[in-house]
């Protein structure tokens, strides 16, 4: 059986849910996964409205689509980071209160712990999202860095996400953090170690989102295979390199799709992610979770680019054999 494809709404969050919810289910989209930003999904209002998240998923189903999964980026990227004026853009302004670092990071703590208690409401069981990074800052090591203040990071973003961690759990709900650059975890090693951190609870495991590690030259389906246990959700999302020896993997400090970049972000097909190896990995991990396509390309119109990646993705998926395929020869099989 296939599994259902959906689309992330954090980059279609200037677009009302309606109108959103309209057209994702005429291109076909078997449901969202709601970003809490913008007026997809509010997790403070479903925790004190009980008539919100029921509101929200009913608009979802009058458009014939579900809901498997709420994304909590933003606001959860501000527990554990280093507060600086970059995060005021992006969190709520009741979290962002009067800018103080460390308060920042308690009110963004409370709302992803109401963001467990929105996700029974809506009667989803994955949050994906981000958690923010004590020791990103120190990732190039000069001067060079005094490696006893990286492992407190690892230690300040267990104490930080543990009782976030607790709610879920008591909650039924699992945090799928992406592993990405900016994060506590953004390749192999880092994965385990933040993992490792928090003990390897039940509550915590990954979002697995592919454009992350192309760039990096890592491998996706390798990372599957490692850590398919962890694997509660995953992001079909494509990036491609340009390294003509003239641009770096570093970005350069140039924005999305501008000339001169080492590696962008591109629509679902038209990257050099390995998807077949992807599905491939997913399947014999056992992952049956939805397939959410994280539309990102500056380069091509999205109204265009959506209904392109939704018919790519249902070509690329396919379920594993329940056979050998020799079995038509062995008599005994």
């Amino acid at each position: 059986m296939a599994r259902p494809v959906t689309l992330f709404t954090g980059q279609w969050a200037d677009l009302p849910l309606s109108e959103l919810a309209a057209k994702t289910g005429e291109w076909g989209f078997d449901g969202l996964e709601l970003a809490c930003w913008g007026d997809h999904f509010d997790p403070i209002a479903a925790v004190n409205d009980s008539g919100y998240a029921s509101g929200q998923r009913k608009l979802l189903e009058q458009n014939g689509l579900g809901v498997w999964a709420i994304g909590c980026h933003l606001v959860g990227q501000a527990v554990a980071d280093p507060i600086d004026g970059r995060h005021q853009a992006v969190v709520p302004p009741d979290v962002w209160g009067d800018g103080d670092p460390e308060g920042v990071r308690q009110r963004a703590a409370d709302y992803m712990k109401d963001t467990a208690r929105a996700a029974v409401a809506l009667g989803v069981d994955v949050v994906t999202g981000f958690t923010g990074s004590p020791v990103w800052h120190l990732l190039y090591s000069f001067p060079p860095n005094d490696w006893s203040v990286v492992e407190a990071g690892y230690q300040e973003f267990a104490e930080r996400w543990g009782p976030i961690i607790d709610v879920y759990e008591s909650e039924g709900v699992k945090f799928a953090l992406e592993v990405h650059p900016t994060e506590i975890a953004y390749d192999f090693v880092t994965t385990r170690k933040a993992l490792d951190a928090l003990g390897d609870r039940e509550g915590f495991g990954i979002n697995f989102d592919p454009s992350h590690f192309e760039h990096q030259f890592l491998d996706s389906a390798a990372f599957i295979t490692e850590f398919g246990p962890k694997i509660y959700h995953a992001h079909i999302k494509d990036s491609v390199r340009r390294l003509d020896g003239r641009s770096s993997i570093l970005g350069g400090h140039l924005d999305f799709g501008q000339p001169g970049r080492g590696w962008d972000f591109v629509s679902p097909g038209h990257g050099d992610v390995d998807f077949e190896s992807m599905i491939r990995a997913l399947n014999r991990v056992g992952y049956e979770g939805p397939l959410s396509i994280e539309w990102e390309d500056s380069g091509m119109d999205r109204d265009w680019g959506a209904p392109d990646a939704l018919a790519f993705v249902r070509r690329t998926d396919f379920a594993p054999s329940a056979v050998a395929f020799d079995a038509a020869f062995a008599k005994d099989r």
